[in-house]
């Protein structure tokens, strides 16, 4: 069975977008630097994290916000994978080049079972900060995969706020530095 992977470039302080988001600035004023290890091209580390995520993805989970938010980018599925959406708009499913967006009203418990379904032994990737952390507190995500890059935003989305008072338990597995980021993997116990 694949694993819920909460998976984000995050700055030294903890934002994974800067401020004032908007459908212009999909990662808000100075967010698009957090991705500058995907773009950049010339480590290979970064090469090689940047191709091993998208050969294990079965599934994405993400939240409204972030799918308005980055369709017009993306024009298709943010991986070539069944995209399960959280909310509360009913809505018919959305068919793209590459799979499909499914509209979910039935909370992350529902999300998470359709995508492992439709993901079978691969992992389900979770987009969107209020997801992830409505994931994290119901105890359902099973890994966290973080990209950190060398700068600090100061403002904008936080990717662990409001996760609740209850300690989460983590176990690093994976520690690969790069000149642009330092990638962390850890499973959450």
């Amino acid at each position: 069975m694949g694993k819920v992977i909460v998976s984000f470039t995050m700055s030294l302080d903890g934002f994974i977008a800067g401020p004032n988001i908007s459908p212009e600035d999909a990662m808000g004023e100075g967010g698009e630097q957090l991705h500058d290890w995907l773009f950049d091209g010339s480590s290979e580390i970064d090469r090689d994290m940047a191709r091993e995520m998208p050969a294990n993805v079965g599934a994405v989970i993400l939240g409204k916000r972030t799918f308005d938010l980055g369709l017009p980018h993306w024009e298709d599925t943010p991986f070539p994978a069944p995209s399960f959406v959280l909310t509360h708009e009913k809505r018919e499913p959305l068919k793209m080049k590459s799979s499909a967006f499914t509209f979910i009203n039935g909370g992350v418990e529902s999300a998470v079972q359709q995508a492992k379904a439709a993901a079978s032994e691969k992992d389900i990737i979770v987009m969107g900060a209020n997801v992830a952390q409505q994931l994290l507190r119901a105890k359902l995500a099973d890994e966290i995969v973080l990209q950190l890059a060398p700068v600090l935003l100061g403002q904008g989305t936080r990717l662990f706020d409001g996760i609740g008072d209850e300690t989460i338990e983590l176990k690093n597995t994976r520690t690969i530095q790069s000149p642009l980021v330092t990638h962390l993997r850890y499973q959450i116990l």
